[in-house]
């Protein structure tokens, strides 16, 4: 469980990442491109650590930025985990391409608070199957880290 865990959850980030690089780019609201900036800054090294756990358990670091060549594994209720509102990485980006301004700001918020929400799931999927103490660690921060940024995300999209 411990090599899915972090097999699923570097590509997961990734496109957490993703996401918050073309918010900061185009985000017109303040607090959203901070949002965008705290989330590259937590994430970008999160993933650094778990590809290193890989590596040292040696196991792949699986598909790097590629949510579509995830859908071979076997993650039972994790596949779910990995779309946001039934979109695959893919299709998200193309959707949040499409619109600007104060559009760009709601429509990210709404698909990171369900990034988020699959985040949270893969984590608790992993602490209650999970070995690794780094890994429970890490899973107990995501819980922690990503439920607080959907409180803040929710108030966000209240005052927009």
């Amino acid at each position: 469980m411990d090599t899915q865990f972090a097999q699923q959850m570097i590509v997961h980030h990734e496109g957490a990442v993703e996401m918050s690089l073309l918010a900061q780019e185009n985000a017109v609201t303040p607090e959203v491109r901070d949002l965008a900036d705290q989330i590259e800054a937590a994430q970008g090294p999160e993933i650094e650590r778990m590809k290193s756990w890989l590596q040292e358990w040696g196991e792949p670091a699986g598909p790097e930025g590629d949510l579509e060549g995830m859908e071979g594994m076997d993650h039972g209720d994790m596949g779910s985990a990995m779309e946001m509102e039934g979109m695959s990485q893919e299709e998200a980006m193309a959707d949040l391409g499409s619109v600007s301004g104060a559009q760009f700001d709601h429509r990210f918020l709404e698909l990171m608070i369900e990034h988020h929400r699959g985040a949270v799931t893969m984590a608790q999927a992993a602490l209650a199957d999970g070995q690794d103490p780094g890994a429970q660690e890490l899973a107990e921060q995501v819980v922690q880290d990503q439920e607080a940024e959907i409180e803040r995300m929710e108030q966000l999209l209240e005052d927009l």
